[in-house]
């Protein structure tokens, strides 16, 4: 993330946050891959253990049409979104995020939309260091003091880590933040 790429290389743009009025949890990427951007869906990368993730903590697998995929998070009081609006990427990779072009989403907007969000859950190490080093700094005292947590990326990249592994992080931490 710390090297600058090619001028020649595109802008990644992120998508809309999927919220809906009384969402509690938020759960953060960093920005879409490319994969993701060609079809226009969060976690579109088949390898990507995020929907699978999902599937079994709302029913929201990838088998599930993508709109009842959102439906069911939004269902679950679960917005979904990037900390990042653009940025130049080559690839998907977040270790390949330009931070020299990096922009970050409207968070504040975000949280006066969404007043009942009280966790934040990041989907990796990268999306948590952008958030904490680009967005904290600058959100009221308020919105700083949001639970957050660290999640193990879903990314395929992120291989180390088993599936039954993932899942159990990922329960435990959505759970526990249902259950508030």
């Amino acid at each position: 993330m710390t090297g600058r790429t090619e001028p020649t290389t595109p802008f990644s743009h992120g998508f809309p946050p999927v919220a809906a009025p009384g969402a509690r949890m938020l759960i953060l990427g960093s920005l879409p891959g490319v994969r993701s951007l060609e079809e226009q869906r969060y976690y579109a990368q088949p390898q990507n253990a995020f929907w699978k993730i999902m599937g079994e903590l709302y029913g929201a697998g990838p088998e599930v049409p993508y709109a009842a995929r959102l439906g069911a998070l939004t269902a679950n009081a679960v917005a979904l979104w990037d900390v990042l609006a653009s940025g130049r990427r080559p690839g998907s990779l977040d270790s390949a995020i330009d931070r020299a072009t990096a922009v970050t989403n409207d968070f504040a907007a975000f949280f006066e939309s969404y007043p009942s969000i009280g966790a934040i859950f990041f989907n990796g190490a990268t999306a948590a260091k952008l958030y904490e080093t680009r967005v904290l700094p600058r959100l009221d005292p308020r919105r700083a003091q949001i639970e957050r947590r660290t999640l193990p990326s879903t990314s395929p990249a992120h291989a180390r880590m088993r599936f039954a592994e993932k899942l159990a992080h990922w329960s435990a931490a959505l759970g526990a933040a249902h259950d508030r």
